[in-house]
């Protein structure tokens, strides 16, 4: 899920930076810092959309640098359990389903695949089929899962996944 956030940051700022472009720059070092990274409490932060405020600068002593603490506005991805995504596939093997949701990684493992697709590997690229082959998952194809669970480090959030619920699999 998406969500739009009171953040806080702090940027550490070299003095050679000091002079009439100093705002625009803790602003750029701000976005090159913040933005596509991910906090293990908020989740993935997307975009910044608004700086609220940068305070006064503080100097670190013996060293010169100064540090801008800042409140910023941002769009995070937070994904729950439960949620239904769509995911694009980007490895099949016979394990299961490797899928990327935005900048999540997500398995789905070949007992949350319904039972009638079977893993298949001939002359063309590995994949799970249906038995009449009316649906095919190969990579590339976008799916619609349902999060099972997920996991979440200080910098990644990784996902479970299933297809065994109603309107799961491909899309289209």
């Amino acid at each position: 899920m998406f969500y739009h956030l009171s953040l806080d940051h702090e940027i550490l700022l070299h003095p050679r930076y000091f002079g009439p472009k100093l705002l625009s720059t803790v602003k750029a070092k701000l976005f090159s810092e913040v933005e596509g990274t991910c906090s293990g409490k908020y989740g993935f932060i997307i975009a910044v959309t608004t700086i609220d405020s940068i305070g006064a600068g503080y100097i670190q002593p013996g060293r010169g640098f100064v540090l801008y603490p800042i409140q910023y506005k941002a769009i995070v991805f937070r994904p729950f359990k439960g949620e239904v995504l769509e995911a694009v596939v980007k490895q099949v093997t016979k394990l299961g389903i490797f899928t990327e949701i935005g900048p999540m990684g997500c398995f789905i493992s070949k007992h949350a695949i319904p039972t009638e697709m079977e893993f298949c590997v001939d002359d063309k690229k590995p994949r799970f089929k249906s038995k009449d082959e009316t649906q095919i998952i190969e990579c590339g194809n976008t799916i619609r899962v349902k999060l099972v669970g997920t996991r979440t480090d200080a910098n990644d959030i990784f996902a479970i996944g299933t297809l065994l619920d109603d309107y799961l699999g491909l899309t289209g």
